[in-house]
């Protein structure tokens, strides 16, 4: 298994499809969780995700808990958040991690971010007057940096 990534109520086309695209080429399950702020089939997405949709593995939940639902004994759960103080590099990631994403306007709800242990709550670091990165840009940092540590396992 490889590291997934989740996405809490996404709400712009265009980065779920970049995520997709990303997905598709790390080999990495993409979890959708709604309510979603497009439509699957909306162009904007079929154009960011261009033909990879077809060779992402792409699961759709209809809240939180449908989520936790599928996770597996044993899985992690990682809040990406800029309210963690740990550093996106300092776990050691296993390969069936799974790592959370909040919406692009408000980020994982505190709600959540508390639900998951404070070792599973991971940050990008950043200039303290920042507020985040593209949703799309956070993604590929931390999926890139699990799939380093695990040596890109199925890619080339």
């Amino acid at each position: 298994m490889k590291p997934s990534i989740a996405l809490y109520e996404p709400e712009i086309a265009p980065n779920c499809g970049n995520i997709i695209r990303l997905c598709a080429n790390a080999d990495c399950a993409l979890h959708l969780i709604e309510p979603l702020g497009f439509d699957l089939e909306e162009k904007k997405l079929r154009r960011a995700g261009l033909d990879y949709r077809d060779l992402a593995v792409v699961r759709v939940h209809a809240d939180f808990q449908c989520f936790l639902g599928v996770l597996l004994h044993g899985q992690r759960l990682f809040a990406c958040t800029t309210k963690a103080t740990q550093s996106h590099s300092t776990p050691c990631y296993r390969h069936n991690d799974v790592f959370l994403f909040g919406p692009e306007t408000r980020g994982l709800p505190n709600t959540v971010i508390g639900s998951i242990p404070t070792e599973q709550q991971i940050r990008i670091p950043m200039r303290p007057q920042s507020r985040s990165l593209n949703l799309s840009n956070a993604v590929a940092i931390i999926a890139y940096e699990a799939m380093r540590q695990l040596d890109f396992p199925g890619c080339g």
